[in-house]
């Protein structure tokens, strides 16, 4: 047997027993990664836990404490510092657990020893023995005095332990379903903290700068700052409806201060707008969408909508914006237009109107020379029978120019009275000459206009006939 000094005295003292598992389990999943071979095994054999993969076996010289440059290499391992083992090793002494390590390589106990030279300082050692199997594959810890709470503690650390479900992978890690209140933050795979205000939990794979330099050897309490680019990384490549959903979902909350702490982020919430307009049939408003444009929702729902209510700032930003498809993003005004592109009238054949409604069609040429004739942007006037709806008008719809076609189309029962004819006729033909919609200034100047046109042609033609004293 040979001694090997681990120059430990005292470390770590805050540290209990489920970490120091934390680490044995680290380095063995490290090692499956690293060797492709079969599944970690920890389990317990009458009142001791073991703990074995299947690698290439631990020899004493992983007892030094150097970087593993193996590691450092593999962006995917968990351990990088090669003091991890050692930090463990003393805290099972600290704690009274016996530790006997098994490999091909060797077997390892542990024993406090003076110090070679120095009879008055007494430290940690590894009692290296031969192997007693040379064919035995991997390495096997067998822990004599830890308790199954601390193997459970242990393996909760660890995402692969705690049988939360991976809702998506991106190059920055996974989206994770949390199992509890609290997200936890997980860095490829081992948990450093918890968010009780998060909506999912997250794994990251990808580190920077900012987390490698937070994630100390005890890989507890890193603080927010430093992964939060990376949640948001991870949240923003996301493409899934599940994930989408359900933030979807939360963004209901923020107007009651209830919304979790990842939809604080704008582009977050635009990330999730997008993928949703992508994947399903929705329409997004504002709380004061729900309010002013009621008939336009009640329709969008008849239609097959889903009805996502989003923050007023959020809806600016996606307002004219598309989907990762190049679709546009479904408000209250894209709605309306894809209603309007997609109705489609059913016109009259001007042949089989009734007499009475030819009579009053037929003015529709003296009824257009009150404004100055027809306007040049319209090539024809027609008669259906159905009208799209003006959903931004208390009055029923009973005309509307069409820019697309170039025409004028009116409701049929428009036709009733040279009155109500008229009067629609009118209306949308200042649509079609001004290019503007209701209540804009320059159809109010078009108005203006025409209704002075109208009388002075009405007063001069009286005057003409004898009848203006």
């Amino acid at each position: 047997m040979k001694q090997f000094d681990l120059n430990i005295e005292k470390i770590l003292e805050n540290w209990d027993t489920h970490h120091a598992i934390r680490e044995v389990i680290a380095n063995a999943l490290d090692e499956q990664l690293l060797t492709t071979t079969k599944d970690v095994e920890i389990i317990k054999q009458g009142k001791v836990w073991h703990i074995r993969d299947y690698g290439r076996g631990l020899k004493y010289t992983h007892l030094t404490q150097n970087e593993n440059q193996e590691k450092l290499s593999n962006p995917k391992m968990i351990g990088k510092f090669g003091i991890g083992l050692k930090d463990a090793l003393a805290t099972f002494d600290r704690k009274g657990i016996k530790v006997f390590i098994k490999s091909k390589h060797g077997e390892i106990t542990l024993a406090k020893t003076a110090k070679q030279g120095f009879s008055d300082i007494t430290t940690l050692h590894a009692n290296i023995s031969e192997a007693t199997d040379t064919t035995f594959t991997g390495t096997l810890f067998v822990l004599d005095g830890v308790t199954d709470k601390d193997i459970e503690n242990a393996k909760n650390l660890f995402l692969k332990f705690t049988g939360e479900q991976v809702l998506e992978t991106t190059k920055a890690g996974e989206v994770v379903r949390k199992i509890g209140d609290s997200g936890k933050i997980y860095i490829n795979g081992v948990k450093v903290a918890e968010e009780p205000n998060f909506l999912f939990s997250y794994n990251i794979t990808l580190l920077t700068a900012p987390i490698k330099k937070a994630l100390n050897r005890e890989r507890t309490n890193v603080g927010r700052s430093a992964y939060t680019d990376s949640v948001k990384k991870i949240l923003l490549a996301c493409k899934s409806t599940e994930v989408a959903k359900a933030l979807a979902d939360d963004l209901q909350n923020i107007q009651d201060g209830e919304a979790h702490d990842e939809l604080s982020w704008l582009d977050v919430q635009e990330h999730s707008v997008k993928i949703l307009n992508q994947n399903e049939k929705v329409l997004f408003v504002s709380s004061n969408d729900l309010i002013l444009h009621r008939d336009m929702i009640d329709e969008a729902e008849s239609s097959g909508h889903t009805i996502i209510t989003i923050p007023e700032n959020l809806k600016n930003k996606i307002k004219g914006g598309v989907d990762f498809a190049g679709k546009p993003i479904i408000d209250i005004s894209q709605f309306v237009s894809n209603y309007n592109d997609s109705f489609e009238f059913k016109f009259v054949d001007l042949r089989k109107l009734t007499a009475k409604e030819k009579a009053v069609y037929n003015y529709t040429d003296d009824i257009l020379n009150f404004i100055g004739g027809k306007p040049r942007a319209v090539k024809d006037i027609k008669i259906s029978t159905t009208m799209r709806k003006n959903f931004f008008s208390l009055n029923e719809t009973v005309g509307v120019w069409d820019p697309k076609t170039n025409c004028i189309n009116i409701l049929r029962n428009q036709l009733r009275s040279i009155k109500d004819y008229a009067g629609t006729l009118i209306h949308e033909a200042l649509h079609a000459k001004s290019g503007e919609g209701d209540v804009s200034r320059n159809f109010e100047h078009e108005l203006t206009v025409a209704i002075g046109q109208v009388c002075e042609k009405a007063l001069t033609g009286k005057k003409a006939s004898g009848k203006l004293k």
